[in-house]
Formats: C-alpha cells, sequence, structure tokens
C-alpha cells in the first residue's frame, strides 16, 4: 500500500503553479520560519505578492530554530489560537516543517506541553502548505514531527496521518543559497532516509525503484552541490531525492540509524543529518546479513559496490569522534533501545551490540 495525501508541486515556479490550491487552505496565514532562511531562500519575495493577490492574510512566526523545543510549539499554538489565523505555512529545513506540523497539531486540538506526543488526543486539524528550503528532510511529504525538550535533552519524534502537509511546494531554486555544510548535512539526511527504507521490517518493495533512484541522485549530484552551489541541475536531483526519501520514510518509518544519532543531537548539538551520517557504514555493516540481497539490488541500480559506496562515505567529514563517556553510553542505551524507530530495525542490538556501535565514535581520552 502506498499513501500520500499531500499535493506535490515539484519545479522552478512551484508556488505560481500552486497559487489556485494555497488559495483553497483558508483566509489567514501564521507562517512557521526561521529567522533568516525564509527570506534569504527567496520564498518570502514569491510568497507574500501570492498571498496578497489571494486576498489572505499572514504573519510570521519567525521563532523556529535547529530542534524545535516544546516551548516553542506552546508559544506558537497561542499565537495561533489568538490570532484569528485558519491555515499555516511552513518553510525551511525540517525544523520549521516540523514545528509547523505541531503548532498546528497543538493549536486544533488544543494541546498542552505534556500532550504533545499523544495521537490519540489528535482528532482534528487545520491545511498546511509545506515549502522546503534545504534538501535534507523530506518532511513537506511526511506525517511525522521530530521535538527537543532540552531540559531533559532528548530528541524524540511522533507520527500521524493528520500530520501530513495538505501542499507541498518544492523549488530547487530555494536551496542556491545553501552554504556547503548545510548542503552537506541535508543530503546525508535524505540518504539515510532512502536506506532506512531499505533496513526498516516496514519496507515497501514498491518503492524500491523510487529508493535505488533516490541513492543514485544523492551519490552522483553531491560533489557538484558541494563544489558549484549556485549549480540549479545538481540541487534539483538532491531535491528529488529529498522528497523520494520523505515519500519513503512516509511509509516505513525510520530505524535504529535515526535512534542511535539523536543522543548525540541533544548531547553535543551535532546536526541531525551529521549524526546520521557519523554511524552510516556501521548501521549497514549491522543490517547486512538480514537485508543483503536488497542492498545489491541498490548497489547494482548505482552501478557501484558496496566497497565503493564506502569509499565515497569516506570522501566527507562524517567520521566524527565525540566525547561521549562510559556513564552517557549506559544512560542512553535504555532509550535508544525502547525507541520505537528501534523497534522495526532489521536487526535488533543486544546491549553489548548497541554499547560497541556507540563507542565506535567514542573520542578517546588524551
Amino acid at each position: 500500500m502506498i499513501y500520500l495525501p499531500s499535493r506535490i508541486f515539484f519545479s522552478e515556479q512551484a508556488l505560481q503553479a500552486a497559487q489556485p490550491y494555497i488559495r483553497l487552505l483558508g483566509s489567514n496565514a501564521l507562517i512557521v520560519c526561521g529567522k533568516h532562511s525564509a527570506a534569504k531562500s527567496g520564498v518570502l519575495d514569491e510568497l507574500l505578492p501570492i498571498l496578497t493577490q489571494n486576498g489572505q492574510g499572514h504573519q510570521l512566526f519567525s521563532e523556529i530554530v535547529e530542534n524545535p523545543d516544546l516551548q516553542t510549539i506552546m508559544r506558537g499554538k497561542k499565537v495561533f489560537q489568538n490570532g484569528g489565523f485558519d491555515f499555516l505555512i511552513g518553510i525551511g529545513g525540517g525544523s520549521p516543517l516540523d514545528a509547523a506540523k505541531a503548532i498546528m497539531l497543538a493549536a486544533a486540538n488544543d494541546l498542552r506541553e505534556e500532550q504533545l506526543y499523544d495521537i490519540v488526543l489528535m482528532t482534528r486539524r487545520y491545511p498546511v502548505l509545506a515549502i522546503p528550503t534545504t534538501h535534507g528532510t523530506g518532511s513537506e511529504v511526511t506525517p511525522y514531527s521530530v521535538l527537543s525538550d532540552p531540559r531533559i535533552k532528548k530528541k524524540a519524534g511522533f507520527g500521524t496521518d493528520l500530520a501530513f502537509p495538505d501542499l507541498a511546494v518544492i523549488d530547487p531554486r530555494y536551496t542556491l543559497s545553501l552554504n556547503p555544510r548545510i548542503t552537506l548535512n541535508t543530503s546525508i539526511d535524505a540518504l539515510s532516509h532512502l536506506l532506512e527504507g531499505i533496513y526498516s521490517t516496514k519496507r515497501n518493495p514498491l518503492l524500491y525503484p523510487m529508493i535505488a533512484e533516490g541513492i543514485k541522485l544523492v551519490i552522483q549530484n553531491l560533489p557538484t552541490a558541494l563544489k558549484e552551489p549556485g549549480y540549479l541541475p545538481a540541487r534539483r536531483a538532491l531535491m528529488k531525492a529529498s522528497m523520494f526519501g520523505g515519500i519513503t520514510i512516509a511509509h516505513s518509518s525510520t530505524t535504529l540509524q535515526h535512534s542511535i544519532g539523536y543522543p548525540f543531537t541533544s548531547e553535543f548539538g551535532i546536526a541531525h543529518g551529521l549524526a546520521n551520517g557519523m554511524f552510516m557504514r556501521q548501521m549497514m555493516d549491522f543490517y547486512l546479513p538480514a537485508v543483503e540481497e536488497e542492498l545489491n539490488y541498490v548497489f547494482s541500480v548505482c552501478g557501484i559496490t558496496r566497497d565503493q559506496f564506502y569509499d565515497w562515505l569516506a570522501s566527507y567529514p562524517l567520521d566524527l569522534r565525540v566525547p561521549i563517556t562510559d556513564a552517557m553510553i549506559e544512560a542512553r542505551i535504555p532509550e535508544i533501545l525502547a525507541a520505537r524507530n528501534t523497534v522495526i530495525s532489521p536487526v535488533i542490538p543486544s546491549e553489548a551490540e548497541l554499547r560497541a556501535l556507540l563507542k565506535s565514535v567514542q573520542k578517546e581520552e588524551q
């Protein structure tokens, strides 16, 4: 089964093509974004005139930072409920898009902070337009929202069909302003999503051609995007791979590949995509006995071997060593093993195996 209720516009000038559908979303939009990327990417310059032409009001909620926390979602909920808004527009990378979904559900269901992960309480929704400005999360086509609670240094997500955006407007031009660091980290995140579509026990063979094509697009186009940031065809290819990754995890969810990286984002502020990249080779080796046939198919489509893929990975600065202590490792093991995405991994690690995986990135004491 494939279920994707989001209407997707993928092209240069996608906003203009989507204008008639944007008009149907509501009369007054809360625009959820970061402080700079919505303007720097060029989205606002094209979106605001469209809203004006449609006779739709708008207000910016530009408080979203990387790894949005529960308190920010509550502030957004209050703004939405007090401002007479009837739809939301998320602009940015995964953080603003996930925040827009969470604010929407919090406002529609009048959720308190401690209820944000309780999908049983989510029965109502408002329309959402998602406009990505990175080629990483694919959040514009997923039912997930990942949030952080800095008080307990925990990052976790929830998923409900109510969180699927109504419209996904994907224009590769909006990624041309990305710096090399974000270009790399978000592309590795997309690559992780695609691989996890093969790893997950919820894998869907109908998506295998899309997964393989997405992985091929990342491998072939990431080097060009890093060397020539303004080269639109490379950005277009990476944006397509990111969308394919989003569609993939909307059906397969993520695996231990993701849950093992979350603590490094919470504890050390490591970007989400980079945290995935730190473990990409280790996870592939760990999963290999269970998914070797599927991986052989992917690499045959890409025209490379697994060893050549490992060489490709090694050409990027993903092999981080971090000062995670043995005590921190022991404290995180139960949390990682209990995570929903760990449970659907093709191989569930023992405590000893997980400890070894975590120690593979531990910085040696000087």
